[in-house]
């Protein structure tokens, strides 16, 4: 059956269940003790091989059992008496239902990194991240035929590139003009879809990889680019838009 990653929340409560059941050195000790007995323990059987009381063993037991880790049974006494309760592990290995969304810790951990720094210095580390990356990307592409690619036949393949890493990205023509380049007028790049998700929200300056990514994938494609972001979804709008142009550059200086 295939799995989903979790999101935030669900992986915050999955980590506090797991802590309330084996943050507990004894009660992991008490859960493996249990696990290698495949016909099960009683408490009285767990107080003695550990030299808990009865009550206390009764207790981390109840926990393991409340939790989903334990399952309670019973056993046939061999003279007069109720059954025995004993506990048996629910499954051989413990193993979490969900996979952990990585990702979604990572970019969490990035905006709250970045938010630690001045506004303009995070805003500037996490452009150059991005256009790293976008190099990165340009370079897996395979083309070497970025001297003969118009600046719009390049946004295309930025913008394809960018939608397999999940940002939905078209390029749109709009009023006016976009930059200086050849062929760059009336031409944007749209996302409508943000990857980042709400991080990007309660850290604005996360935006700025997006445009270090543009920036690094034109660079590669067609030349020296700049990238100014008109609209962002952080900020509330429907999509981001970027205005991007190449750069002039001088020559014989």
């Amino acid at each position: 059956m295939a799995t989903r990653a979790l999101k935030p929340t669900e992986f915050a409560s999955l980590v506090n269940a797991i802590t309330s059941a084996f943050g507990d050195p004894t009660r992991r000790k008490i859960y493996l003790m249990v696990r290698d007995h495949d016909d099960g323990l009683t408490t009285k059987d767990v107080a003695e091989a550990t030299g808990l009381h009865t009550n206390v063993a009764r207790h981390h037991l109840e926990k393991l059992a409340n939790g989903g880790y334990l399952e309670v049974g019973y056993r046939e006494r061999t003279g007069a008496g109720r059954p025995a309760k004993t506990y048996q592990v629910t499954v051989p290995e413990l193993h979490l239902e969900f996979d952990v969304g990585h990702d979604d810790i990572l970019i969490t951990l990035l905006g709250r990194a970045l938010s630690k720094l001045p506004r303009s210095e995070a805003e500037e580390l996490a452009e150059e991240v991005g256009e790293e990356f976008g190099r990165k990307m340009a370079a897996t592409l395979g083309d070497s035929g970025a001297s003969q690619r118009s600046f719009r036949s390049a946004l295309h393949v930025v913008a394809d590139a960018l939608s397999a890493h999940g940002f939905a990205a078209h390029t749109e023509r709009h009023q006016g003009s976009a930059g200086s380049g050849p062929d760059a007028e009336n031409v944007h790049l749209a996302t409508d879809h943000c990857p980042f998700g709400e991080v990007a929200i309660d850290h604005p300056v996360i935006c700025a990889v997006d445009r270090g990514m543009v920036k690094g994938l034109l660079g590669s494609l067609y030349g020296a680019t700049a990238v100014q972001l008109n609209s962002s979804m952080a900020q509330g709008d429907s999509a981001c838009v970027a205005e991007v142009s190449t750069i002039e550059v001088p020559t014989g200086s």
